[in-house]
C-alpha cells in the first residue's frame, strides 16, 4: 500500500503507511487518552499484540503529522477466520499459529484502531479503516473481518449484544457510531463473537484496576466494561468476557 496523505477538517495533514515501510514507528507510543485499566490485562494480548507490527508488518499501520505518530492499525492474516466465537482472542492466536506453520492467509483481522486524542473527532478512524482494506486488498486477500468494540455500548452493559448490534436509526445504518463508520466504510454486521476478549483476575487485582470493593458475588457493573464482570468472592476471583461485533469487509473483484 503507498502512502496516504490526507487534509484533516482542522487543515493538518495527515499521512497513513505501512509499518511494513515506517520500521521506525512500529512501536510508536500514542496518547489515546482514557483506557480502562482493566482492559490492558488480557492474557492473549500480552503474549501476542507487539509481535503484530514484525509478523504483518504489510497490514499494521501508523498514521503520522508533522511526523508525529498520531494513530496506528493492527491487522493479523490468518486462513478462513469464519467468524469464530473467540473473536479477538480466537483469530490472533489462529493468525500467528497460521504464520508458524507456514499456511499462507486469504483474511485480514483488524485487532484495533487507535487515534491521539488530539485528533479525535477529525475522521482519523474512518481514514485508517479505509486504509487496512486498501492494505489488505493489496495482499490479494479477499476481507478484512473485525472483532468490533462499539463505542457506546459500555453505556448499556445489560442489553444484549445481539440486540445492541442490530439497533439502527431511521436511516438504517447502524445506533453505534463505530459500527456505523465500519458500514459507511463498506462493512457487513455478520454476527456476534461471545468471548473476544477475557480478563480474569483476584479480586484485590480487579480493586486496583477498577477501584470498586468487588464484595459480593454476582455480576458487577464496571465503568468501560460492555458486559457485567462475574465476581465470585469465596474462588476470589473475577471473570471479565467481552463480546464483539464481526463486521465483514469484503473486497471486489471486478
Amino acid at each position: 500500500m503507498p502512502a496516504s496523505r490526507h487534509r484533516l477538517p482542522s487543515g493538518r495533514t495527515l499521512e497513513v503507511t505501512t509499518v511494513a515501510d515506517r520500521p521506525d514507528l512500529a512501536h510508536a507510543d500514542i496518547d489515546v487518552g482514557d483506557w480502562p485499566a482493566f482492559m490492558r490485562h488480557n492474557r492473549v494480548s500480552e503474549a501476542y499484540f507487539a509481535q503484530t507490527v514484525e509478523t504483518f508488518a504489510e497490514t499494521c499501520l501508523i498514521a503520522t503529522s508533522d511526523g508525529k505518530p498520531v494513530g496506528d492499525a493492527h491487522a493479523v492474516q490468518l486462513s478462513g477466520g469464519n467468524f469464530p466465537a473467540g473473536g479477538w482472542e480466537q483469530s490472533v492466536v489462529r493468525a500467528f499459529t497460521d504464520a508458524r506453520r507456514g499456511v499462507q492467509p486469504d483474511t485480514a483481522c483488524a485487532l484495533n484502531i487507535s487515534v491521539a486524542r488530539d485528533f479525535q473527532g477529525e475522521g482519523v478512524a474512518a481514514l485508517l479503516l479505509a486504509a487496512l482494506r486498501e492494505a489488505a486488498a493489496d495482499l490479494g486477500l479477499d476481507a478484512l473481518d473485525a472483532p468490533v468494540r462499539p463505542t457506546h455500548k459500555q453505556l448499556e452493559p445489560l442489553v444484549a449484544m445481539d440486540d445492541y448490534a442490530s439497533r439502527t436509526r431511521p436511516d438504517g445504518l447502524p445506533f453505534d457510531p463505530w459500527l456505523r463508520t465500519h458500514v459507511r466504510g463498506g462493512g457487513r454486521i455478520v454476527g456476534v463473537a461471545p468471548a473476544s476478549w477475557v480478563i480474569a483476575g483476584s479480586l484485590a487485582e480487579w480493586r486496583a484496576w477498577t477501584g470498586l470493593p468487588f464484595g459480593h458475588s454476582g455480576p458487577v457493573e464496571v465503568p468501560g466494561a460492555l458486559v457485567p464482570v462475574d465476581c465470585d468472592v469465596v474462588a476470589d476471583r473475577a471473570v471479565y468476557v467481552e463480546p464483539n461485533v464481526w463486521v465483514r469487509h469484503e473486497f471486489s473483484t471486478d
